[in-house]
């Protein structure tokens, strides 16, 4: 713990915001370059929109949705044909700031004219949805799942789920949206900063019960009814590897900006925090996914009117601590053989950092932090803090979690629990590879971006793209590639992304190399096209490369 610094370089930096809360030139950072912009909803809509052209059918999990203002005339068209081709169709909608966080100016709509009579559309970018009507209840109560994920690495892409999650329930009785309760947030929005201030919210020790809960606790509830929990698991599993195969090429973009190849930097690592709701036939729907998803491990109790004390919540203590920890001892760059009181500081040091950093808002509240704290870390070094088992023996084994060799009897980590973080990619990466083709693109893209630290692509480098991956002729000459890439990129610059640089962004080009497949592929469908472009692009790269590796040699 070195909160003024030091001068020898650290293995691990923990940024409490984002990749750049610091300059650090070594060690691994708790943060990748351009998360925080690639989660906003705009941009993850953006994202999972691409996927769900190439793969309909695989990335049906997460709601049909507009991006506002730009579509807003198309949601209102598309809206007023699907009403007129089913008369019985009562939509609803749910309005999400793109940058919003906590529930804030969240609401929902029936008729998209509606949007209209709040007029902060234009000054404020959102997303609308189409509103899951029909959610999993239990106590009569919606809720939402928050499963914490640890990307540890992205090339090779590596993914670890955690076996355990948090249960958030709103605190209303669920009936479906209609126009007398559409603006009741306590009973359709299961944000815990909303409801914590709902006179029902139930503050309880017991993971079983309470406004927030386990999520092993819900699996042991669901499998007592006779339902499959482990499909459910799987389709989770399924649901967090698809996001984040959307999310990594553009990731990969702002990654070689921040860290060129072939410079000395850090390389990165980050939890992050997937909210997932259960629809009433259990099949999982993508809520939204949070860069800096919150490590508390407390919560305000009111002692008299007025006056607040911090106490700790078992719920949150047995899932996030075991989260922090595990994830330590899986980027632990050298796997060095230290003690156990060394790896534990770093841990409650962690979480008290984090503490910190979602609002200190008093000495008293930094008190009580601190206590939690050094208490934590007094129970771990005892080895008696129960609530680090993350599940049950039964959703163990239903997860199939490996046993690594942290577990070895000799392993400085003997004394601590088996880690709650079960891999989930490279292990199923047979069942997954096949949708990584935007993957492939942005690898072209980064070939041709010419300048190092740059995240867009000027006409010379797309020229030289569709010279060298042979991609000209005589029906669509170079004077046509000019044009293709003057409106496309105006047109992507047009809707406000990222104006600090000049040129064709990541998205732009995924645009353009999807048209060029269509044009040269004309009877497939469309992944088939760009699986067949990008194969034609590869083998001219790899002549090309031979050619100039005989060059070099000779």
């Amino acid at each position: 713990q070195f909160p003024f610094g030091r001068r020898l370089p650290c293995d691990i930096y923990w940024h409490g915001v984002s990749f750049h809360d610091n300059d650090i030139f070594s060690g691994q950072v708790n943060k990748f370059p351009g998360m925080t912009e690639m989660v906003r909803k705009i941009t993850l809509s953006r994202a999972v929109r691409t996927m769900q052209d190439l793969f309909p059918l695989e990335y049906n999990f997460y709601p049909r949705s507009w991006i506002l203002p730009e579509e807003f005339p198309l949601f209102v068209a598309e809206v007023r044909m699907m009403k007129d081709s089913d008369p019985s169709w009562k939509p609803t909608f749910i309005v999400k700031p793109d940058g919003g966080c906590q529930g804030d100016g969240i609401y929902l709509i029936k008729d998209p004219s509606d949007i209209r009579l709040t007029g902060s559309i234009q000054s404020r970018p959102a997303v609308v949805q189409e509103y899951i009507c029909k959610p999993l209840l239990v106590d009569k109560l919606k809720f939402d799942i928050r499963l914490y994920v640890l990307l540890k690495s992205l090339e090779p892409l590596e993914i670890y789920i955690a076996k355990d999650g948090l249960s958030r329930f709103c605190t209303e009785p669920y009936q479906e949206p209609t126009l007398k309760n559409l603006h009741q947030v306590f009973m359709h929005l299961t944000n815990y900063s909303l409801n914590i201030h709902s006179g029902n919210f139930i503050h309880s020790d017991n993971v079983n019960t309470g406004s927030k809960r386990t999520f092993s606790s819900i699996l042991c509830r669901l499998s007592s009814r006779g339902a499959d929990v482990k499909k459910l698991w799987s389709d989770i599993i399924s649901l967090v590897i698809k996001t984040i195969i959307a999310l990594t090429p553009e990731l990969k973009v702002y990654y070689q900006s921040d860290i060129p190849a072939g410079k000395p930097g850090p390389t990165c690592f980050q939890i992050l925090g997937f909210d997932i709701l259960l629809m009433k036939n259990l099949k999982p729907m993508l809520l939204e996914v949070n860069a800096n998803p919150s490590m508390r491990i407390e919560h305000e109790q009111e002692l008299s009117p007025g006056v607040f004390e911090n106490v700790p919540s078992p719920v949150d203590e047995e899932v996030k601590v075991a989260v922090i920890r595990d994830t330590l001892r899986l980027v632990d760059p050298q796997k060095k053989k230290r003690k156990d009181v060394q790896v534990l500081r770093v841990i409650a040091f962690s979480i008290q950092y984090h503490n910190l950093v979602h609002g200190m808002k008093d000495k008293q509240h930094k008190h009580h932090s601190l206590k939690l704290s050094l208490k934590l870390k007094f129970y771990l070094k005892l080895g008696s803090f129960q609530a680090l088992e993350p599940v049950s023996e039964a959703n163990e084994e239903l997860l199939d979690a490996d046993r690594p060799e942290y577990d070895a009897p000799r392993s400085p980590e003997a004394g601590l629990p088996s880690l709650c973080l079960k891999q989930v990619f490279p292990k199923y990466a047979k069942q997954f590879n096949y949708l990584r083709l935007v993957d492939r693109v942005a690898a072209l893209f980064i070939r041709f971006l010419g300048v190092k630290g740059t995240t867009k692509l000027g006409p010379t480098g797309f020229r030289t793209f569709i010279r060298n991956c042979k991609l000209s002729n005589s029906s669509f000459s170079m004077a046509s590639v000019d044009i293709l890439y003057i409106d496309i990129t105006r047109r992507w610059n047009s809707m406000g992304v990222d104006h600090k640089e000049s040129g064709m962004c990541l998205q732009a080009f995924v645009e353009a190399f999807f048209c060029l497949a269509q044009k040269k592929y004309k009877s497939l469908p469309l992944h088939e096209q760009v699986a067949s472009l990008i194969d034609f692009c590869e083998y001219h790269l790899a002549v090309l490369d031979e050619k100039r590796l005989v060059c070099g040699r000779g």
